[in-house]
């Protein structure tokens, strides 16, 4: 039985092609883009919603409220509405301010915490 040395592929001459790169950098994508992508398609899966703390401009009193509430939310101490539910977000009332709620119960610098 004689064995045959030669190989009958076809990727016989592939290296003659030029290589193109990618346009886009898939692994480290830009936050911009990463923030566009469904949930479920980002490089780490992340839920778009998160808890927040919302000031009442009348009485300075926070309550916390889900970003995507699904009723309205009011201020415990004076009764002031502070957000209406929309189809996705929430929507803050006038003259609320709010921060995204922190896992401990007080920040470090709470100066810079507020929008």
């Amino acid at each position: 039985a004689v064995v045959s040395t030669q190989s009958t592929g076809s990727f016989e001459g592939c290296s003659a092609r030029p290589t193109m790169p990618l346009a886009v950098d898939l692994l480290h994508p830009t936050l911009k883009d990463e923030k566009r992508k469904c949930k479920l398609k980002r490089l780490v899966p992340s839920p778009n919603s998160y808890f927040m703390d919302v000031k009442c401009p009348d009485c300075l009193k926070i309550q916390v409220v889900f970003s995507h509430a699904q009723t309205t939310v009011t201020c415990p101490g004076c009764d002031r509405i502070l957000c209406h539910p929309t189809g996705g977000n929430a929507k803050l009332a006038e003259g609320c301010s709010y921060r995204k709620a922190c896992k401990t119960k007080q920040p470090k610098d709470e100066r810079f915490c507020w929008y």
